[in-house]
């Protein structure tokens, strides 16, 4: 089993710790860790460690060559505008030789797209901010960007997070979970998130799951709203069956 974080935020954080955080995992994990990064969405967060938001996206392409070259065992430095390795040596080592895979989030943005085609190994999208539609759109976007980078569109993986989960054939909890638990959170309008999201029954839940799998979809990291191993059970006996049956009713 790989482990995997979703968007981890390492300007926030400082590159350095999370550096260090990362490759202890994978060092632990015996070199079982995929690392998915991104900027963050939030001013509040930045504001409280004194960085600018404005100075995300640049920071973030500078943050990501700064965490290979603290991996890299062979020594290698990183010197940009915001950040600089020279002198640091983060030992012991990842258990991978050149570190946990970065994957870069990204809701689909062109200039999002762009960044994970030139900088990452794959594409973490977000749950509640695609569809099968608009994953579709991003995944060719990226696959042209891949190849315009000299990757491999055929070996690039991708998964989508931040993808939470509710099963019930109750239909007035599955609405309780929208309207009280998630909406609130989210700050996005309920009737998007039903649409989206697989929250409700079984069938239902298999449906939207298996709509992502037809456009080309490798994994979803599932996020239960409550009673987590419960619903990783039922998850399991209900909505995986139908899902291999292809939604058979």
């Amino acid at each position: 089993m790989d482990l995997a974080t979703t968007v981890s935020l390492p300007i926030v954080r400082g590159p350095v710790a999370l550096a260090k955080s990362l490759g202890a995992i994978d060092r632990l994990s015996g070199g079982r860790l995929i690392a998915c990064v991104g900027p963050g969405s939030s001013a509040r967060d930045y504001a409280a460690v004194g960085i600018p938001f404005d100075e995300r996206w640049k920071r973030l392409d500078e943050v990501i060559q700064t965490l290979r070259a603290l991996w890299n065992r062979e020594g290698a430095v990183f010197k940009g505008s915001f950040y600089n390795t020279e002198g640091i040596i983060l030992e012991p080592f990842p258990a991978q030789k050149s570190g946990p895979p970065i994957w870069v989030g990204s809701w689909g943005s062109k200039a999002g797209l762009q960044r994970v085609a030139r900088l990452a190994d794959g594409w973490l999208a977000s749950g509640y901010n695609t569809t099968p539609e608009l994953f579709t759109k991003g995944l060719q976007q990226l696959q042209e960007f891949l190849v315009t980078a000299s990757k491999d569109p055929s070996s690039f993986p991708n998964a989508i997070a931040t993808m939470w989960l509710y099963i019930t054939e109750e239909q007035r909890d599955s609405e309780r979970m929208l309207n009280e638990v998630l909406a609130p959170a989210l700050n996005r309008p309920v009737v998007e998130l039903r649409e989206r999201l697989p929250i409700g029954s079984a069938q239902n839940c298999a449906e939207k799951l298996a709509a992502y799998q037809n456009v080309g979809v490798q994994r979803v990291y599932l996020w239960p709203l409550a009673d987590e191993l419960q619903q990783i059970k039922i998850f399991m006996r209900q909505v995986v069956p139908l899902i291999d049956g292809k939604i058979k009713t």
